[in-house]
């Protein structure tokens, strides 16, 4: 009798262990839920870097917007800046492309842009108040928002080549 307790009691956590990983496999254990799918994109009002004044995101309401989260310390944003920036310049007349820079230092980030160059508008996010309101996560993220202001999709990884932006933009251009 202790025999057949012990083998269901083996066959019953094997059974389990199998089942978490069967539920688990195929599915990306870093990935974060996103709940900002399909409600309006939270607006703002900040300073620009790349020139004077502000953007205020309710201003292109009616166009589609491309809102990227990125840092100066953070390597895979430089990998996916020559990407944006060819994006900025296909799809500029289509779309609003907007460079949120957090976790950062304005001085950091404006040594970057005159080395650099800014292809699209900058804006720095001091406190990260946009950033938490988006619910950013890491970066680079990439925000895909509609003509109607409602955020369509996020993009966690950075941008490898001009074919991976211009899949991500499709939804936004119809």
């Amino acid at each position: 009798m202790k025999r057949v307790v012990a083998v269901t009691a083996a066959l019953s956590i094997i059974g389990f262990i199998i089942y978490v990983m069967a539920a688990g496999f195929g599915t990306d254990p870093h990935e974060v839920p996103f709940m900002m799918k399909n409600k309006p994109a939270p607006n703002f009002i900040i300073k620009r870097l790349d020139k004077e004044g502000q953007i205020n995101l309710a201003d292109y309401k009616g166009k589609p917007v491309v809102l990227n989260f990125w840092a100066t310390w953070c390597q895979p944003c430089k990998v996916e800046q020559p990407v944006l920036d060819w994006a900025a310049q296909t799809y500029g007349d289509k779309a609003v492309f907007i460079g949120i820079v957090f976790e950062d230092t304005e001085q950091n980030t404006r040594s970057f842009l005159q080395q650099n160059g800014a292809v699209y508008a900058q804006v720095f996010d001091p406190r990260s108040t946009v950033a938490v309101d988006y619910a950013v996560s890491g970066v680079p993220e990439t925000y895909f928002i509609n003509r109607q202001g409602i955020i369509v999709k996020k993009y966690i990884y950075p941008f490898q080549s001009p074919a991976q932006f211009t899949e991500q933009i499709q939804e936004i251009l119809e």
